[in-house]
């Protein structure tokens, strides 16, 4: 027999994730409660077909087993099913006892240690599947196999149950969680340039980035940048029109006031067109660019426009051509921050991430007293006036669609949008940055990723978020205590007070990202081996409805930091 060639292939289509969704079960029961098992199952994997969506509007691929796997015979026949079907996240079903070793850790030995594994079942007496699965996440905990268990609810009786949407819910975070922890293996990030402007906490940290996420990072000089750009190694008509576009929404909010200002803007947007073209070339699902200080800051060379109209693009769900995912890029490099962006981006189906500097903690007494002496009566009942604030601005990296509320159009948008030009004392090279002002009443997570050389860990400190919006002049007078001419959001954790949140935060970036759920993130941590960071003396350790359920593994091994700290050391 010869060796088998391959097709000469010349193009690429990353793949989605693929899930298998199957039950074990009890040999010894009647035909009638085995075809109710394989009903569960098609119910099941209907629920996580129409729940789950990955960024790009693209669904994972959902597969379902109908052979119920009553032994080793059967765990073979279904590992190999799934095999050849791409599976790589496991949900198992079960609606009756069934046999642990013989049957889901008989199919488990077909698949690496780290395929994320769920356990969903009703809580049913008749023949129970919740005393399967205690008895086998307790053996899989035993020899240190991670897995999450929903225990839900479903009817104890007839052929077709469905289950309730709390159940399903549960089920559908946990699916996200473990879409984003195999979706993003084998992916990369590009980043422009070498270390974030000497930022310790934004390096590119490769190797373990690599160990821990299964994620590349290619690395390019941003003198190809430059050369591209005095290349003009991009489409003309492209550059005309996504110009246009622009000139379009925004008119005299794009400032201009020579012809030279004028091109030099057309150069910061043809290198959105050149990167976008570089990241495609290397199906790259995130970026980052240095800028400072060698771009546009450091006058011994040739300072060369802001990248942040580039970088608002990226991180946006729209450009000239329309409607597109966005691709979480990070300002001045900062790896850390893009990875933080990149997971949250998938975690919540694609929503666009918020760039910004951890500017100022405005506490309660300090924004009041503000207000007071600009002579603005404050009713007292506002959350910031109880609370305070963080303004979150940066000069670069502010998705677009921060500028209204989630579900607006484009037009509604883009009417909140300006590009002042750039902070000349910041940025000699000129160009143009991004400003507007976000709108109160978004809700979801911000946070930042970190690393530590001591553990070999990362760590996620997070909180749930929403933003406020000012009266109009208090709020002009917090944005020019700062840069005026940034983004500006105004953030209040739910959880961290004001002193918690100056004294804890890991960095000076931080990242916000709308319609996320902790127990998504807290799934995807678990899966990911990231600790967990939220040192708030007001947060209970566990939340009903809003938490995941901690693993059995961490309980019976410490705790869920100890546990995943022994679980890093191998």
């Amino acid at each position: 027999m010869s060796a088998e060639k391959l097709p000469l292939v010349k193009t690429y289509k990353p793949s989605a994730p693929v899930i298998g969704v199957c039950a074990t079960c009890d040999p010894r029961i009647d035909e009638a409660s085995r075809t109710r098992a394989r009903n569960i199952v098609a119910m099941a994997a209907d629920v996580v077909a129409e729940g789950v969506v990955l960024p790009g509007n693209i669904k994972p691929r959902v597969v379902w087993a109908a052979t119920l796997i009553d032994g080793e015979r059967q765990a073979d026949i279904v590992a190999q099913q799934f095999k050849a079907a791409g599976v790589n996240v496991l949900v198992c079903v079960p609606d009756t006892w069934a046999f642990p070793q013989l049957s889901l850790i008989s199919l488990l030995s077909h698949f690496p240690k780290d395929t994320p594994l769920n356990l969903t079942c009703g809580n049913s007496g008749p023949k129970p599947g919740v005393v399967f699965v205690h008895a086998a996440n307790g053996a899989l905990a035993q020899y240190g196999k991670l897995a999450h268990i929903n225990v839900g609810t479903w009817p104890d009786t007839g052929q077709n149950p469905r289950m309730t949407p709390e159940t399903a819910e549960a089920l559908i975070d946990w699916c996200y969680a473990a879409c984003t922890y195999v979706g993003l293996k084998g992916r990369r990030v590009v980043i422009f340039g070498h270390d974030s402007m000497g930022m310790e906490t934004a390096l590119a940290h490769v190797i373990p980035t690599r160990n821990t996420f299964g994620l590349e990072i290619t690395r390019l000089d941003m003198k190809l940048l430059a050369d591209m750009l005095a290349k003009e190694a991009y489409d003309q008509k492209e550059l005309q029109a996504l110009r246009a576009w622009l000139d379009e929404h925004l008119g005299t909010r794009i400032e201009l006031p020579t012809k030279a200002d004028s091109e030099r803007f057309n150069k910061s947007l043809a290198m959105y067109l050149i990167v976008r073209d570089i990241m495609a070339d290397v199906h790259a699902v995130g970026g980052g660019f240095m800028s400072q200080l060698e771009w546009g800051s450091d006058t011994r060379g040739i300072p060369l426009p802001v990248a942040d109209g580039m970088e608002s693009l990226f991180n946006s769900t729209f450009d000239h051509n329309g409607r597109k995912p966005p691709l979480p890029f990070a300002t001045e490099a900062d790896v850390q921050g893009l990875l933080t962006m990149l997971f949250f981006t998938w975690l919540s189906g694609g929503n666009p991430p918020l760039f910004m500097d951890f500017r100022k903690v405005w506490e309660a007494w300090e924004i009041k007293a503000l207000a007071a002496r600009l002579g603005i009566t404050l009713k007292g009942d506002a959350i910031w006036e109880k609370k305070g604030l963080v303004d979150g601005d940066n000069s670069g990296s502010a998705s677009l669609d921060w500028a209204a509320k989630p579900g607006a159009s484009v037009k509604e948008i883009m009417a909140g949008v300006s590009m002042p030009l750039a902070d000349p004392h910041y940025f000699p090279g000129l160009g143009n940055s991004v400003t507007f002002v976000s709108p109160g009443g978004i809700e979801g997570i911000a946070g930042r990723m970190a690393y530590s050389a001591t553990t070999n860990m990362f760590t996620l400190f997070w909180d749930e978020a929403c933003t406020v919006e000012l009266p109009e002049k208090l709020a002009q007078a917090v944005c020019n205590t700062s840069t005026p001419t940034w983004p500006h959001t105004f953030v209040v954790p739910k959880y961290a007070s004001m002193i918690e949140y100056k004294q804890y935060a890991p960095a000076n970036h931080f990242h916000m990202t709308w319609n996320l759920k902790p127990a998504r993130l807290e799934y995807w941590m678990d899966l990911a081996n990231v600790l967990s960071g939220t040192p708030w003396q007001a947060r209970p350790a566990f939340i009903e409805k809003v938490d995941r359920p901690v693993p059995l593994l961490y309980l019976q091994n410490g705790g869920e930091t100890a546990a995943k700290m022994l679980r890093a050391r191998g």
